[in-house]
């Protein structure tokens, strides 16, 4: 089909509010029925059809200037620079029809040496609330009062606007839903889904590409730091669900970031302004900081209201993807800017749905290297579109649906990184215990917790212990606060025979996904065995 002249998108003062204020973005919100206030002051909303990331509906324009830094395949799926035109004409058609658009403009990244201005255009006032509480205020604390603000990023936010089918036959698509993002315009187009994380997820995409010119190394984890020692930051790497929020959410120790980071030359910082949990079960006994952080000026997602507005976090009937965001500061004693010195402790988190991986092990520079290019964890229930329930999954760097990049040159970021600085590194299950998925549990979190603690206060620097014999995993004999028994997966099932099976079929699949990626022979034997 023919796109004929480019539109331009109307952003005059008349249909436009820019950078309203939460407490605006609320009472629009509310009085164009896009949400309600539950009974803790939060605005609640619901993201219709999808209730997760259409990671399969995601497209990339496909340019000379970028073809060959791209890791082409089902992550990075080319579309030609006409069909990303299209898109483009679409959404701004689409757009300027509104009687009422919402725009943020801010940054994403809080290094002022690393950061990058974003300007994320709704027709929804809850998106733009969205955009405001999870990238960084211009003026703001977390900006470092800063209002230098430069266009880098646009996101046109259509979600409501479906494809036809005269449209999809010219995208070469079938479903009614697209998100597509080009490097060299530094724009993304969202049409057809209402699920906010897109958002979010496209300007990680896009620190993804630009941090490595630059010679920052992008992450997929959260981060924090000792109150009571600035030296001592954590890194936790993880796919959604397996703990990155919980974990980094301590009161011991300050917040930097729940999600997404840069480390560059002087440390580590975050690239966002706020967090993005799971809140599916939430109790304020198992994740004190975070259930408080949901109050006024914080958007709960797909959760069910009880009588008198409370939330029901047991409530899975929509999704089990419920989540919640809030600015960083809702978290008491976050650290502001948020940025650290370099790790001390590097910790890969996994859920493994086969119950066969140790709950704890540290690594060697040579085995974190394979674990993080296999970045074996499981697909959680709701995350993504179609996913009901946990599904083993590999997913390079601990975030394969966003990265542009090869994954080795992520990997080679990280290796140089922990090198240079001493880091530890440290690989922990979330996952099952007692059997797979359906058969097994959840590994408890308050033993998890007591992991962490141990390493992070230094308990475990010079632990004894165990190499696991099928993944070489090297086990801790004992932790302060965890029973010896469940340091050991093969103890912890009823037939150690089932064990075994389970455990060499996991180790078989990391060998089949190894051979894809190009490594060193020393890096290529760190990983199992069995």
């Amino acid at each position: 089909m023919s796109i004929g002249a480019m539109e331009k998108l109307d952003l005059s003062a008349s249909r436009t509010s820019v950078n309203l204020a939460p407490a605006e973005l609320i009472e629009e919100a509310i009085r164009r029925g896009e949400g309600t206030l539950a009974s803790n002051g939060a605005l609640v909303c619901k993201t219709g059809t999808f209730t997760g990331r259409c990671p399969k509906d995601k497209y990339l324009e496909d340019t000379p200037a970028i073809h060959d830094k791209i890791w082409w395949g089902k992550v990075n799926q080319p579309i030609t620079p006409d069909q990303f035109a299209l898109c483009e004409q679409i959404a701004t058609k689409y757009l300027n029809k509104q009687d009422e658009l919402f725009v943020f403009e801010g940054f994403a990244g809080a290094d002022p040496a690393h950061r990058l201005g974003v300007r994320v255009v709704t027709e929804q006032a809850w998106h733009s609330l969205f955009a405001s509480t999870l990238f960084i205020k211009q003026g703001s604390e977390a900006a470092g009062g800063s209002t230098d603000w430069n266009h880098d990023w646009t996101i046109l936010n259509a979600g409501k606007r479906l494809l036809t089918d005269e449209e999809c036959k010219a995208l070469g698509v079938t479903n009614k839903t697209i998100i597509v993002q080009s490097l060299e315009k530094r724009t993304v187009v969202i049409l057809g889904t209402e699920y906010a994380g897109e958002i979010k997820k496209s300007i990680f995409y896009a620190m993804n590409f630009d941090m490595p010119e630059v010679g920052v190394f992008p992450m997929h984890c959260s981060a924090n730091v000792d109150k009571k020692d600035p030296s001592n930051v954590a890194l936790f790497f993880g796919l959604s669900g397996t703990g990155k929020t919980t974990l980094s959410a301590d009161p011991n120790r300050a917040l930097i970031g729940d999600d997404e980071h840069g480390w560059g030359p002087g440390g580590v910082f975050n690239f966002e302004g706020g967090c993005y949990a799971k809140c599916i079960n939430l109790s304020p006994e198992g994740e004190p900081e975070i259930y408080a952080a949901i109050k006024f000026g914080s958007v709960l997602e797909n959760v069910i209201m009880k009588d008198g507005r409370e939330p029901d976090y047991e409530d899975g009937s929509l999704t089990e993807n419920t989540r919640v965001t809030y600015p960083v500061d809702y978290i008491p004693g976050a650290q502001i800017p948020s940025m650290g010195s370099h790790p001390k402790n590097v910790i890969f988190l996994t859920a493994d749905a086969f119950g066969v991986m140790p709950p704890m092990s540290k690594l060697t520079p040579e085995q974190a290297m394979y674990y993080f290019i296999n970045g074996y964890t499981s697909k959680l229930a709701g995350t993504e579109a179609g996913v009901k329930e946990p599904e083993p999954n590999f997913s390079p760097c601990f975030g394969g649906p966003f990265m542009p990049r090869q994954p080795v040159e992520y990997a080679k970021m990280l290796a140089e990184r922990i090198e240079k600085h001493g880091a530890n590194v440290w690989l922990l299950n979330t996952g099952w215990t007692g059997g797979p998925y359906g058969t097994g549990n959840r590994f408890s979190l308050k033993y998890t917790r007591a992991m962490v603690t141990a390493i992070l206060s230094g308990q475990l620097a010079d632990v004894k212990t165990e190499a696991d014999p099928i993944f070489g995993l090297n086990i801790p004999v004992s932790v302060p606060g965890v029973p010896d028994e469940v340091l050991k997966p093969r103890a912890t099932w009823a037939d150690g025979s089932a064990y075994d099976a389970k455990a060499k079929e996991l180790a078989a699949k990391f060998r089949d996904n190894a051979a894809k990626f190009e490594m060193s022979d020393a890096v290529k034997n760190a990983g199992p065995k069995g």
